[in-house]
């Protein structure tokens, strides 16, 4: 087998990798965002998202999805790190570009760099720290509101 790459992706298709598979994959710090992110969607969307391990080939493998009627956002654990990936639809782009001086120029650049298609824009946004973190919660904020929470 090869030595895994920062950023190869999870592609064992047997089953969907677990708490301690996505640990010892993304590594701790990845992790400890990777659990801040689905807490927060927990607590800011009570009840509407049921995530959902999909699996995308052996190129793509695993990740973990967040959807009711439509995507909301998926989770990538990659080697040593995770990313997310949200589609912007026309509506959600004319969002951002009002705020968008509220997002960090990494974002800002994800963003314009990013090819629209049919359905949207796709944003794959890697998360490696926790102004990294605040910028995937607030373009998440910005697709669907929330539930207000404290703390």
């Amino acid at each position: 087998m090869d030595t895994p790459r920062i950023g190869d992706r999870l592609t064992a298709p047997s089953v969907p990798p677990g708490d301690d598979a996505v640990r010892d994959w993304v590594g701790a710090d990845a992790f400890s965002l990777w659990s801040e992110l689905q807490s927060w969607i927990g607590s800011r969307y009570p009840g509407i998202f049921a995530p959902d391990w999909i699996y995308g080939g052996k190129k793509h493998g695993w990740a973990l999805r967040y959807k009711k009627s439509r995507a909301f956002c998926t989770l990538l654990p990659e080697y040593r790190n995770f990313a997310v990936v949200i589609v912007l639809g026309q509506a959600e782009r004319a969002k951002f570009e009002t705020a968008r001086n509220n997002f960090s120029a990494t974002l800002r650049a994800c963003h314009d760099a990013a090819e629209t298609f049919h359905d949207g824009k796709w944003l794959k946004i890697d998360v490696t720290s926790a102004g990294d973190l605040k910028d995937v919660t607030d373009l998440l904020l910005l697709k669907r509101p929330g539930r207000n929470t404290t703390g």
